[in-house]
């Protein structure tokens, strides 16, 4: 069964670069109107011109999605624009290396506002409007949030806690027209990922415990993995976390 989206409009935040960008762009290729999320104006405007060449309707909002207030606008203004909303993927998220002494009241909270609160504002948000077509929403996560990292507490917090937030509100919502999950990824062939320093000092052989035995995956890889949980052809899935992580998760 092919896999389509026609006639749906699907919400994709971080969709600038990475992950966010190959998530939206397979949707799009997939029949989807998009509307798109970030803080990088300029990649989404990039993005969007690729989306409207396929054919598909687009829109862009350059918000900061740590805002509850900004959340709830982007929504609104998609539902406004479609006149519906079938599938919301929280893509957006925020990394970085520190020792635990060393992280800052300000990183520790722009990690959390980015990475676990902006999820769930959108997932308030949205709720209402995907109960009315059945819709679904796919939190990515991180195989972060299911195995300890040294140097990583506040992202892999985060992480944890946007996985228990998802089977949370799985559990909530399990007698209602909506199906809420999550995807776990490792590490990723991404400028985020390719440009995450390491602190100095650090004990190498706890950072090997986190890192990759195979190459990282793809941001298109996980992209897939994504339009497939959002789609038609998973009904049973509901309240999970995926990992697609090349098997870090499992040593």
């Amino acid at each position: 069964m092919r896999i389509s989206f026609e006639g749906k409009a699907v919400f994709v935040t971080g969709a600038a670069s990475g992950l966010g960008k190959s998530t939206a762009l397979l949707f799009a290729e997939h029949g989807a109107d998009l509307s798109l999320l970030d803080v990088n104006e300029d990649g989404l405007a990039e993005v969007r011109s690729e989306i409207e060449a396929m054919g598909r309707r687009c829109m862009t909002q350059a918000v900061d999605v740590s805002a509850k207030a900004n959340c709830d606008a982007a929504i609104a203004a998609t539902v406004e624009r479609y006149g519906r909303l079938d599938a919301l993927c929280n893509v957006a998220g925020i990394v970085g290396l520190c020792s635990a002494g060393d992280v800052s009241e300000a990183y520790w909270n722009r990690t959390l506002a980015v990475n676990l609160s902006g999820p769930f504002y959108l997932c308030q948000a949205a709720i209402p409007h995907l109960l009315q077509t059945r819709g679904n929403i796919v939190n990515v996560a991180s195989s972060g949030g299911l195995k300890a990292q040294a140097y990583l507490v506040p992202y892999s917090t985060s992480k944890a806690g946007l996985i228990h937030m998802t089977r949370c509100m799985a559990m909530e919502f399990m007698h209602q027209p909506i199906r809420i999950n999550a995807v776990a990824p490792g590490a990723m062939d991404t400028d985020m990922g390719r440009h995450t320093e390491l602190p100095e000092g650090i004990d190498m052989s706890l950072v090997q415990r986190f890192c990759n035995m195979r190459a990282p995956s793809q941001p298109d890889d996980v992209a897939r993995l994504i339009l497939y949980v959002a789609s038609d052809l998973s009904p049973s899935l509901h309240g999970a976390c995926l990992s697609v992580d090349t098997g870090i998760s499992i040593g």
